[in-house]
């Protein structure tokens, strides 16, 4: 599911959220809803407004040839670049 940021200008906060792209966040009750939040002093009924950002959504099936784990000698040798020690 994509993550998407919207921003409420009644209060100046820019929340995330996981949902479909078929749905739409309109106001700042359904916002705090979908994170499960209290509305705070801010009126559920102001609008918010998405933001944009650059994402991109890659499939397993799309990578043509994946780099292996670091453990299998793919990034680095030996787990050298200290993720895996």
């Amino acid at each position: 599911m994509p993550t998407y940021d919207y921003f409420c200008d009644a209060n100046g906060e820019k929340i995330e959220v996981f949902h479909p792209m078929s749905e739409t966040v309109r106001n700042w009750g359904e916002l705090c809803e979908r994170v499960n939040r209290p509305l705070g002093d801010t009126a559920g009924d102001e609008p918010v407004r998405k933001l944009i950002s650059a994402t991109a959504v890659i499939g397993s099936g799309t990578l043509s040839d994946p780099e292996p784990a670091c453990p299998a000698g793919g990034c680095c040798q030996g787990g050298g670049c200290g993720l895996y020690d």
